[in-house]
Protein backbone atom coordinates (compact mmCIF):
# COMPACT_ATOMS: atom_id res chain seq x y z
CA UNK A 1 0.00 0.00 0.00
CA UNK A 2 2.97 2.30 -0.53
CA UNK A 3 1.21 4.03 -3.42
CA UNK A 4 -1.81 4.72 -1.19
CA UNK A 5 0.42 6.26 1.48
CA UNK A 6 2.25 8.35 -1.11
CA UNK A 7 -1.03 9.60 -2.57
CA UNK A 8 -2.38 10.44 0.89
CA UNK A 9 0.87 12.22 1.77
CA UNK A 10 0.80 14.25 -1.44
CA UNK A 11 -2.86 15.15 -0.96
CA UNK A 12 -2.23 16.15 2.68
CA UNK A 13 0.70 18.33 1.59
CA UNK A 14 -1.48 19.98 -1.07
CA UNK A 15 -4.19 20.71 1.51
CA UNK A 16 -1.62 22.18 3.93
CA UNK A 17 -0.20 24.44 1.21
CA UNK A 18 -3.73 25.55 0.23
CA UNK A 19 -4.61 26.39 3.84
CA UNK A 20 -1.32 28.26 4.27
CA UNK A 21 -2.07 30.26 1.11
CA UNK A 22 -5.51 31.21 2.48
CA UNK A 23 -3.99 32.27 5.82
CA UNK A 24 -1.31 34.38 4.13
CA UNK A 25 -3.90 35.91 1.79
CA UNK A 26 -6.19 36.76 4.71
CA UNK A 27 -3.27 38.30 6.62
CA UNK A 28 -2.33 40.46 3.62
CA UNK A 29 -5.96 41.44 3.05
CA UNK A 30 -6.38 42.50 6.68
Amino acid sequence: MSYGGGFAGGFALLVVLFILLIIVGAACFC
